[in-house]
């Protein structure tokens, strides 16, 4: 019989995690009966009472697993760390904020089914902020057009995934891997699902501004050279203008030395103008440096801190 994995991160989903466990449970045992399945909730450190209803979860249901990270390790690490861990003909990845709708799992299935090695769910609509629609719009158009890769709109990680692509997970060694990139980069051909993506259910949102500006830039410095390259190109221009409008000066200074004065206006131009571009681009150069340097130090994706209703040989596997 096949295997189902179902992979579900969480943070701060108490009001959510027992009912979005009840609903994966639902649909798989009525809708995809012919399939085994597992899921697992990563836990990334919850200071609520998550941690305390995955533990009476998994003792109720040995098919519910549960992984515990020592600490926060963000928004990326985690989720692709989980997947690792599953052990299933396929897994499917989905929020636990019912933002990710349950009922196109078997959806899902049935493409895999077709032959389909990666099922991904495509938001072409959202109940969101409108405002954040837009920028995350227009985000992705940008990306789209300045990446080597192409990149996969409005594409959160929701999906499923074919052992053989979780295989290919498990052996990049990636310490900070973006999901999203790396399906368009190395992924199989894959079938896009569109589907509205409903406000959450219970719960605030843990994104913010900053994890939002940390999910741009990483897509940015891993997947496109344009930055550097715009860098490059300006930085070339402003020199040449720079080198002319000095020799402008200074001929006109040569040429009419006592009734040319050029003042200080010129010079706090220059030195604006110029330093504010340097700062910018210095700037642009930290977050690929930056990047450069998560990879370097090759650290582990997660800590883990405990983990539930796995066996023997799934605990010499994470271990090794």
């Amino acid at each position: 019989m096949k295997k189902i994995s179902v992979m579900i991160p969480c943070y701060n989903e108490e009001e959510n995690v027992r009912e979005i466990c009840a609903a994966v449970i639902d649909v798989l045992e009525k809708e995809l009966s012919s399939y085994d399945y597992e899921i697992l909730f990563i836990d990334n450190c919850s200071q609520d009472k998550t941690r305390e209803y995955l533990r009476e979860m998994c003792k109720k249901n040995p098919k519910v697993k549960a992984i515990f990270n020592a600490k926060n390790f963000g928004q990326f690490n985690s989720p692709v760390y989980g997947m690792c861990q599953t052990t299933g003909d396929c897994t499917i990845s989905l929020c636990c904020d019912f933002q990710d709708p349950v009922e196109l799992i078997p959806v899902f299935v049935k493409e895999w089914e077709n032959g389909y090695k990666i099922v991904s769910g495509i938001k072409t609509g959202s109940k969101e902020n409108k405002i954040m629609r837009f920028l995350r719009t227009c985000y992705y158009k940008m990306i789209k057009k300045m990446s080597d890769v192409e990149q996969i709109e409005h594409f959160t990680g929701f999906g499923l995934y074919d052992k053989s692509f979780i295989e290919v997970l498990r052996n990049l060694k990636d310490p900070t891997p973006f999901i999203r990139g790396i399906v368009a980069e190395l992924g199989y051909k894959r079938k896009d699902i569109p589907y509205t993506q409903p406000k959450r259910k219970a719960g605030k949102t843990h994104n913010n501004w900053a994890t939002l500006y940390d999910a741009a830039m990483l897509s940015f410095t891993s997947y496109t050279k344009v930055g550097l390259r715009i860098a490059t190109i300006i930085g070339f221009i402003f020199s040449m203008v720079s080198l002319i409008v000095a020799l402008v000066y200074l001929i006109m200074k040569l040429v009419f030395w006592d009734r040319f004065v050029a003042g200080t206006i010129p010079i706090l131009l220059a030195v604006c103008i110029l330093g504010s571009a340097q700062l910018f681009f210095i700037g642009l150069l930290g977050e690929y440096v930056m990047s450069m340097n998560k990879r370097i130090m090759n650290r582990p994706l997660v800590i883990e801190e405990d983990r539930l209703n796995f066996t023997e040989e799934q605990e010499d596997k994470s271990n090794a």
